[in-house]
């Protein structure tokens, strides 16, 4: 852990899943009450997310978000009104290097994110009910990807093998070096996006955007994808279920998400500045 600083915070960027919200992707009323508690005090807050804008809406009404919102890890940064602010496309040669990965394991299912759309090729698979359940909507039947892929916002690997993801994450990390991002957002998702579309570039779009200086930001997440936002923030936050690669590279480590964490955070590192 880096040592904390002691200046104050203006704008705090959360994580999603794992982070604000339960396990059945609701949010506790401790943490809808803290995140009001922060804005009341000042302090700007929006979010940083895997999942697509159109899944977030749920949770930026519920916490009262009114900035721009960062989505596919940072590869589309959306306003309030769903303008783009930005919008970053995975490289044509990174999406079909990694669907060529992908395809060749049994254990593995394979989803396209494109023009707002969750795209799959068998949807009785077993790991679709519970993405559906999280993004709220259900997913577009293709017999193909490769008409997407002048557009795609992000491709996923989930399985419930984890250990399969974490090589397949070493393997095209290396196939895709400097055209792609190559990151867990949980356990069982392995993302590829854009090499701008990470929360760390998102952080710093969104602190120029509002006008404050990296160094009075703060970061919060417990997965993959999120120390990139951590090397960037003036604090970083890691949740308590985090894996210990993750809380090795935050300032501070939080309780888990079941236990409020997110909450404690916010009062314990965040409103006494």
């Amino acid at each position: 852990m880096r040592e904390t600083p002691s200046h104050p915070i203006r704008f705090l960027l959360s994580d999603m899943d794992g982070t604000l919200l339960l396990p059945d992707h609701s949010l506790s009323q401790c943490t809808v009450e803290a995140v009001r508690a922060l804005r009341e005090a000042g302090v700007l807050f929006s979010l940083a997310t895997g999942r697509p804008p159109r899944a977030m809406l749920q949770t930026i009404e519920a916490l009262g978000v009114d900035l721009p919102t960062a989505a596919f890890n940072g590869g589309t940064i959306v306003h309030p009104d769903g303008s783009l602010l930005v919008a970053h496309y995975l490289p044509v040669t990174a999406a079909l290097t990694s669907l060529a990965l992908f395809a060749d394991q049994p254990d593995v299912e394979v989803w396209v994110f494109s023009g707002g759309d969750w795209l799959v090729k068998d949807p009785s698979g077993p790991m679709v009910p519970r993405e559906q359940h999280g993004l709220g909507y259900p997913p577009v039947v293709v017999d193909s990807f490769e008409p997407f892929l002048a557009c795609i916002d992000k491709i996923v690997a989930t399985s419930n093998n984890t250990a399969l993801l974490v090589e397949l994450e070493a393997q095209l990390l290396a196939k895709v070096e400097g055209q792609a991002q190559v990151s867990r957002s949980q356990p069982v998702y392995l993302d590829v996006t854009a090499m701008q579309a990470n929360k760390g570039d998102a952080l710093a779009t969104l602190a120029a955007f509002l006008g404050v200086p990296l160094e009075q930001t703060a970061a919060m997440g417990d997965g993959g994808n999120d120390p990139a936002m951590f090397q960037r923030a003036g604090l970083s936050i890691a949740m308590g279920q985090a894996e210990e690669a993750v809380k090795r590279q935050a300032d501070a480590v939080t309780a888990s998400n079941v236990e409020d964490g997110a909450a404690r955070a916010i009062e314990q590192y965040i409103l006494p500045r």
